[in-house]
């Protein structure tokens, strides 16, 4: 041999020049940081007026605007409101939670059979439930994801 390297040759060494090089390690380093910043589960739907009623579905969130708050509707941990077609003595109550972000974060149950759990203090806002849709029937249960919350946040 003449001391020539084959085409085959040069192209191994120069990858193998490549992948221990600073370049390749700092392109992955950014492409790992990219997946990992990339993937955040805590996206924002639309920016709502502070004062105005606003509703979500389950996994949903506002953010609200001049407030610096973030609420998400979580889920509803219990419906024990009286069937629209059935009658009742009492009309039931239906628990909320959400998850508001903004200055601390925290996760409230607000309810609907009772005005005095209906809103809750945070920070100088105040975020009430306003209505939980659907309203049950006794032909069938409400699916998990199938509820539709309306609140609003005002100061105070």
């Amino acid at each position: 041999m003449d001391g020539r390297l084959s085409p085959a040759s040069r192209l191994v060494t120069r990858w193998y020049g490549l992948c221990f090089s600073g370049r390749v390690r700092r392109l992955f380093g950014l492409l790992c940081l990219c997946a990992v910043f990339g993937c955040d589960e805590s996206v924002v739907g639309p920016t709502v007026p502070l004062n105005q009623q606003f509703t979500l579905g389950v996994g949903e969130s506002a953010s609200v605007a001049g407030a610096g708050l973030v609420i998400q509707f979580t889920g509803v941990t219990g419906d024990s409101r009286c069937p629209a077609d059935a009658f009742c003595i009492q009309g039931g109550d239906a628990s909320v939670n959400v998850r508001v972000s903004g200055g601390d974060t925290a996760i409230y149950e607000l309810h609907t059979g009772d005005a005095s759990r209906a809103s809750v203090s945070h920070g100088s806002f105040r975020i009430s439930l306003i209505q939980l849709m659907p309203y049950p029937f006794s032909s069938g249960p409400i699916s998990t994801d199938g509820y539709r919350a309306t609140f609003s946040v005002t100061r105070g």
